[in-house]
């Protein structure tokens, strides 16, 4: 929460929004989080790693979990399990842009074809009782730009709230973030809508909130390396530090050695923004051995 008024969100990264970065986030202020996307097809077909992604501790409520998928029945029952599993809202990902995934009929792909999403909205609405929210792009490119209708769609399906990031497909995550077209949705719909993008600090979020007028603001890029702008004022020095070694003991606790150490050299290369000589630095991060030698670089420097 956003000085007490704008309700700021931590948004579903692929790799990066696990539960220590999610921990993290909400102890830094971050309203509902939301996991990293999981397999639906993966988790309905009993895969561990899957169902690893899927895991959430208490303290994290109220977490969305967020689905990728194209099969309406498959999406369906993987919503059925995550509810089961205690989710306080299941997010369909209506967004991810990388060819693998739009190859299959997922993610933004999801918007070049309106009734088959109101189908898997449909379905999906039917197998839960929490709520069920989506994150859309503006559309698939400039030439068709259909965030109002899939929202309308949206709507009439039963979907509880819509977060959109502006850009298109094709755009990638490339040139500015066209906040009008968040606008336009919120204009369009009555259910909430959360804005996403370019959002990298508070003053950023108080100004999509003011020419928007969405409900809550999610940041992605904005909190790899600043997960204190949840906080929404300045951080200290002292309380960075505090932060950043907090996050560095969730990850230990909670990931795996091996995908421990990969995680905090890719967080550790995040904080060093802003260092004098932060190209080297990230040189010499991942070049560590270990965790041990990634924290020995890092705080030599700071």
């Amino acid at each position: 929460m956003l000085d007490g008024m704008i309700d700021l969100r931590l948004a579903p990264m692929a790799a990066v929004t696990n539960t220590p970065f999610r921990l993290i986030a909400r102890e830094c202020g971050a309203g509902r989080l939301t996991s990293e996307e999981i397999d639906a097809r993966g988790l309905v077909e009993g895969s561990a790693r899957t169902a690893e992604l899927a895991s959430f501790l208490p303290e994290e409520h109220p977490i969305a979990l967020q689905l990728l998928g194209a099969d309406p029945d498959v999406l369906a029952e993987a919503a059925r399990r995550l509810e089961a599993a205690g989710a306080d809202a299941i997010d369909l990902n209506m967004g991810c842009p990388v060819a693998k995934i739009v190859a299959k009929g997922q993610g933004s792909a999801l918007m070049r074809d309106p009734l088959g999403a109101a189908v898997v909205l449909r379905t999906m609405r039917k197998a839960i009782g929490v709520d069920l929210t989506i994150k859309i792009r503006g559309g698939w490119d400039d030439r068709t730009v259909n965030a109002v209708e899939i929202a309308r769609i949206a709507e009439s399906e039963g979907v509880d709230a819509i977060t959109v990031h502006p850009r298109t497909r094709s755009q990638q995550y490339s040139g500015r973030a066209p906040w009008e077209i968040i606008a336009g949705v919120v204009d369009a719909v009555a259910i909430p809508v959360i804005g996403n993008g370019d959002v990298q600090s508070p003053a950023d979020a108080e100004a999509m909130v003011a020419a928007t007028r969405c409900a809550a603001v999610m940041v992605g890029r904005g909190a790899l390396g600043a997960p204190w702008i949840f906080r929404g004022s300045q951080v200290p020095r002292e309380d960075r530090a505090r932060i950043i070694r907090r996050h560095d003991a969730l990850i230990e606790a909670l990931l795996p050695p091996r995908t421990a150490a990969i995680q905090l050299k890719k967080h550790l290369a995040w904080y060093a923004s802003g260092f004098p000589g932060a190209a080297r630095l990230r040189v010499e991060l991942f070049r560590a051995q270990d965790a041990a030698e990634a924290r020995e670089v890092f705080w030599s420097a700071w």
